[in-house]
This record gives C-alpha cells, sequence and structure tokens, in this order.
C-alpha cells in the first residue's frame, strides 16, 4: 500500500510542476477529481506535456490512443495505469514468475 501511495503522491507533484499549476498544492488534488473539464481543467496541450513528462519520469511508453479517458480520468486512474506499465517491464525470474 506504500508504494501505491508513494505512486499518487509523486503523480500529484508530476501534475503540479510540469503543468505549472499556480496556486495548486499536490495535496488539493483528490485522487478521484476530474484531471481534464470540470476537475483540474486540463486541456489537450496538457495532456501531451504530461504524456512527455511521465514517459520521461518513468521510462514508459505511452501510445496516442491510450490517451483517454480511462486511462487520464483520474489521478487514480493515472496512477493505476503508471503501475500496470511498470510491472509489465519487470524482468520475470528465470522459472516463468
Amino acid at each position: 500500500m506504500a508504494a501505491h501511495d508513494a505512486m499518487r503522491t509523486n503523480l500529484k507533484k508530476l501534475i503540479v510542476t510540469t503543468l505549472n499549476l499556480d496556486g495548486l498544492t499536490p495535496e488539493r488534488i483528490a485522487d478521484d477529481e476530474p484531471l481534464f473539464g470540470t476537475g483540474l481543467g486540463l486541456d489537450s496541450v496538457d495532456a501531451l506535456e504530461l504524456v512527455v513528462a511521465l514517459e520521461k519520469e518513468y521510462g514508459i511508453s505511452i501510445a496516442s490512443h491510450e490517451v483517454d479517458r480511462s486511462v487520464f480520468g483520474s489521478l487514480a486512474s493515472l496512477a493505476g495505469f503508471v503501475e500496470r506499465r511498470l510491472a509489465e517491464r519487470k524482468p520475470q525470474s528465470a522459472d516463468g514468475q
């Protein structure tokens, strides 16, 4: 659970710093708050900047078709996506586990 919380905290900091969200602190971003529209009010340019920052920060690739509400709908969905991507990258042991 600590790693899960650390991921969310790090993502909140990344969003605030990457997108220069003046007046917003990471602590004020709720896990289930929408990132676009009525939530944080991010737009398509913000999405592109966030994709670049995520790829650089976590060493993952995000295809253009993955940039949708199922992934970028909220901080919680984004954290789940990044965690899955990171898990896919982990090498398996010699016995396949």
